[in-house]
């Protein structure tokens, strides 16, 4: 090849190698990412959390409104039941302060990969979506949320091993963003925003059980003291009871909790009249609790509950037989700050009476048994004895046992 061909065919590598390093130069600054937020910034530097009254919460399968008044938070769908105002307010708190890890330049209609797709019906492409509102109705915000960084850390622009969400602010379309917080307890399941106050039962006299579908008791427990074990009342002569059964009834409904809120429309729906039980229970307090519980049809691990309560509070402390002045004042102050307990508890039951409550069956599972299941069986059938082949048959002789030949 001739020297001046080889210098042109130079020439025009390094006319093509410019042109290529101007185009990738060019792209770069065209495809840096431009989100309005960037690493450091708060998602929303305004969010208007002082003037929320209202907040919709959408997945793939719940939807929940929670409702303030008068700095109280309610959940719509449950017949406007008390929401549990520690979370929400907690919610709002994060929001005000969330802050962007890194953002993500991308369209609205890249939602579905980073798992906010809004026509999905599967819960893990959906996500979670929550509108935000004032008293008037208007909207002020909307955010989704989407996957989690470290389920999808192998896609992550963070790396792997991330943790964090992709969440979306609907009102700036810049792009979507990654954050630090996962927001583990956020759901759209009406339940898991009612408050878990509810009632107890503390030092029970006496307890009475119907049997299903009828008036009369299928059993009467009562005890003398405290500490004693219960016994069937004179009602049931005979009978004799089992203590590992009726054990558990000695702190039953002290701590106990309930699932979900029936709805007044789902009352009907979910009820089981048929079989419906009535449990009353009587306190060495003077207070009376009466449950009605039947099993739910919607759910057969689950009751239906409802709550009586009645009973009055002694206004004076019995003083007890040679009580020292110095004690006296010690039991007067215990007596009085048990009474006022008593009567927060009676007053809570008492507000509970229109409700109607969904608990576990394991929650009244030791109440919930038959005169039969409570009985002592008594011991066991013993082992027994081995059939001899030689009964019967006169005297057995064995064998000489010759020695061994040596």
């Amino acid at each position: 090849m001739k020297p001046r061909t080889v210098i042109f065919l130079w020439i025009i590598v390094l006319a093509l190698g410019i042109s290529v390093y101007a185009f990738k130069k060019s792209a770069g600054n065209d495809l840096k990412i431009t989100t309005k937020r960037t690493a450091g910034e708060k998602l929303i530097p305004d969010f208007p959390a002082k003037e929320i009254s209202s907040i919709n919460i959408t997945d793939a399968d719940f939807s929940v409104t929670l409702q303030e008044k008068d700095g109280n938070w309610s959940v719509v769908e449950r017949d406007g039941y008390k929401a549990n105002s520690t979370e929400i307010i907690g919610f709002l708190r994060t929001l005000i302060n969330l802050k962007v890890t890194q953002g993500i330049e991308a369209g609205p209609s890249f939602a579905p990969r980073f798992g906010m797709d809004e026509k999905s019906t599967d819960p893990t492409q959906r996500g979670i979506t929550a509108t935000f509102k004032d008293a008037s109705g208007k909207s002020l915000a909307t955010i989704s949320f989407g996957k989690t960084l470290d389920s999808t850390a192998s896609s992550s622009p963070l790396g792997g091993g991330s943790v964090g969400r992709f969440i979306r602010n609907h009102a700036d379309e810049s792009g979507f963003y990654a954050v630090s917080e996962v927001f583990p307890s956020l759901s759209a399941d009406p339940k898991s925003w009612l408050t878990e106050d509810f009632f107890k039962i503390e030092k029970i006299q006496s307890i009475s059980l119907t049997q299903p579908g009828s008036d009369k008791n299928e059993w009467e427990l009562e005890r003398d003291t405290e500490e004693a074990d219960f016994d069937v009342t004179s009602a049931f002569p005979g009978v004799k009871i089992d203590p590992a059964a009726i054990a558990p009834l000695k702190a039953f409904f002290s701590y106990a909790k309930f699932d979900d809120v029936v709805p007044t429309a789902e009352i009907e729906k979910r009820s089981t009249p048929e079989k419906l039980q009535t449990a009353t229970f009587k306190t060495f307090e003077g207070l009376t609790y009466v449950l009605k519980l039947q099993p739910s049809k919607s759910n057969s691990e689950n009751y239906l509950l409802n709550v009586n309560a009645s009973g009055e509070l002694p206004e004076k402390r019995k003083p007890a037989e040679n009580e020292k002045p110095e004690d006296a004042a010690a039991a007067d102050k215990a007596f009085e700050e048990r009474c006022k307990a008593l009567a927060e508890n009676i007053a809570q039951a008492k507000k509970l009476e229109p409700i109607t409550f969904e608990v576990s069956k394991f929650t009244v599972d030791a109440l919930l048994k038959s005169r039969t299941d409570l009985m002592d069986k008594g011991p066991g059938p013993g082992p027994q004895a081995q059939p001899n082949p030689g009964a019967g048959l006169g005297p057995v002789f064995s064998p000489p046992i010759s020695a061994p030949e040596q």
